[in-house]
């Protein structure tokens, strides 16, 4: 798909998202130009099957209950090899949680304004409006794909390129070496800066193209 939409060949690809963009000073953000910080809202047609949805979400969330009661039940009654597997995943689960903390991950990027991620993010919503961007992996780079504005549906159909990073200014890098099942991926760049992204899908394909492609020069 990406191929024959986009005229690029992929490594691996996947849609991926950023969280939320912190308030730059000021003089950072006049400096660059006083860019767009968030996407667009849902357009009317989105806002629309919003609205038609929000009556059936206690029964979500109902359902939601009730599957967590389910598989409370599920452990409760579980083998006891069933019962320690459930504790160690528990306990990585933990690990993984103070591991994204203290190396800051739980944070956009790495906080420096300055560097080469801090105005690559300063960029993002200037290079299209939509929430979610194909991150695509190639022989030459990073390429990200986007509709230039924000769409409810068909979003493969209306993308186009909208940034590329060649790899020598910047790498895919999965922060725990495999280590723990995420949706993480930082976008490294050659000054050491790095932006955050989270994909749809856990331990991705990029995650494993991250893995055969580890970090040495950037």
């Amino acid at each position: 798909m990406a191929t024959d939409r986009l005229g690029i060949h992929a490594e691996a690809s996947e849609w991926c998202w950023i969280d939320k963009i912190p308030q730059p000073p000021t003089d950072v953000l006049q400096a660059a130009g006083n860019p767009r910080l968030r996407p667009a809202a849902l357009p009317p047609l989105a806002m629309i099957g919003t609205v038609l949805g929000a009556p059936f979400m206690p029964l979500v969330m109902l359902l939601s209950l009730l599957s967590d009661a389910e598989e409370a039940i599920k452990r409760s009654l579980g083998t006891k090899e069933e019962k320690e597997q459930w504790r160690a995943k528990k306990k990585d689960a933990k690990r993984r949680d103070a591991a994204i903390t203290q190396q800051g991950l739980n944070k956009v990027f790495d906080g420096n304004w300055h560097g080469s991620a801090g105005q690559f993010l300063l960029r993002w919503y200037s290079h299209s409006t939509h929430h979610q961007r194909l991150l695509l992996a190639t022989q030459e780079g990073i390429v990200l794909a986007a509709p230039p504005q924000r769409v409810s549906a068909g979003r493969e159909k209306h993308m186009q390129i909208v940034a590329r990073l060649p790899a020598t200014e910047a790498t895919l890098v999965d922060p725990f070496s495999g280590e723990f099942e995420t949706r993480m991926l930082l976008i490294r760049f050659r000054d050491g800066s790095w932006l955050r992204v989270d994909t749809e899908e856990l331990r991705s394909d990029l995650h494993m193209y991250a893995l055969r492609h580890p970090l040495t020069d950037v």
